[in-house]
Order: structure tokens, then C-alpha cells, then sequence
């Protein structure tokens, strides 16, 4: 096998073309089904898992929009979150942001419900935290989509995912053309 080949003999970017769960080449791709148990846990695939926590099983929980959740290395949650943080903190510190307080205090208090450090059982079983399974509006024993999205993980409720993926589909073809160009 050479050093472009991965276990099974393809190249990464033939597995990735296969539509399989991977991690590959820095880019998380794959949709799988997974239930969320009684106790509100759902199992993420292992490559997802591994995609998205540190060494100890710690990754960042993030509430993006309704029906959706989403899943990341804590460092590159934390690097997004300072650079934003520390742009508008300079906007403060030179007084361009006076006229937009109303603003900037609403940004704080989503940003402060926004996310959340979580920890992985066992490296990939997620416990969703209730303010985080209302927002992604599911119940105990209920179907969760999980996807990966490139440079996270998301969980969608079901049906949320269908009309996420029915509004965007359309788009995809321009926007693979535009972003691989």
C-alpha cells in the first residue's frame, strides 16, 4: 500500500467519494442515523468522535440554529471565538462601538447560552445537556441525524435536517464550483 492509500487500498479522496463516514485530509464528511437513548446519550461514530475531541474526550457543544447542534475541537472553537471576541473587544477600546451597546449586550447573552464544554464517554458517547436537546428539539429514544460538516460535527433533529437539505441542495452545485475553484 502506498502512503496515499488508506487501510482499505483507496486513496483518501476515493473514500471520501465513496459517501462513507470519514475523516480525511482534515475534512469530516459522512450522515449517519443514531438514536438518543433514555438517559438522552447518543454513540457518535468513532471517526466523529475522534474528529472533534481533545486527548481527554472534551469537545465544544454549540447551539447553531433551531433543530441543529453542532460539535468542536475545543482549540478551534476557542481560536474563532477569541479572534471575533478580540476584534470587537479593540472596536470597544477605540469607541466605535458606543452607538451599538444595544447590540453588542445582545450578542453577549447569546454568546453566553450559545456553547458549552461537554465530555465524551468511553471517546464518542455524548451526553446532550437540556437546555441543548430543547433547542435541537428532541426527546429520549428519538432518531438524531448526525452529519459531518467539513470542519465539525452536527446533529440535526430529522426533520429540520430534510428542510435544511431540501432549501440548500439546489444550491450545491454553485457552491462546490465556487469553493473549489
Amino acid at each position: 500500500m502506498d502512503s496515499g492509500s488508506s487501510p482499505g487500498g483507496t486513496s483518501p479522496v476515493e473514500d471520501f467519494l465513496r459517501g462513507d463516514v470519514l475523516v480525511a485530509q482534515g475534512m469530516i464528511s459522512g450522515e449517519v442515523s443514531r438514536t438518543l437513548d433514555e438517559r438522552f446519550r447518543l454513540t457518535l461514530p468513532p471517526e466523529f468522535a475522534q474528529a472533534i475531541a481533545d486527548e481527554n474526550g472534551q469537545t465544544i457543544l454549540v447551539k447553531e440554529r433551531a433543530g441543529c447542534l453542532s460539535l468542536w475541537r475545543a482549540s478551534d472553537w476557542q481560536l474563532k471565538l477569541k479572534q471575533g471576541v478580540s476584534l470587537i473587544h479593540q472596536k470597544i477600546q477605540a469607541g466605535r462601538m458606543e452607538q451599538r451597546y444595544a447590540e453588542v449586550q445582545r450578542l453577549g447573552r447569546l454568546l453566553s447560552t450559545r456553547f458549552r464544554t461537554v465530555q465524551l464517554a468511553n471517546r464518542s458517547r455524548l451526553l446532550l445537556p437540556d437546555g441543548f436537546r430543547e433547542f435541537l428539539g428532541v426527546s429520549a429514544n428519538q432518531e438524531v441525524i448526525v452529519v459531518g460538516a467539513v470542519i465539525c460535527v452536527e446533529l440535526w433533529q430529522p426533520t429540520a435536517w430534510l428542510e435544511h437539505l431540501k432549501a440548500e441542495m439546489p444550491q450545491f452545485n454553485p457552491l462546490f464550483q465556487d469553493l473549489s475553484q
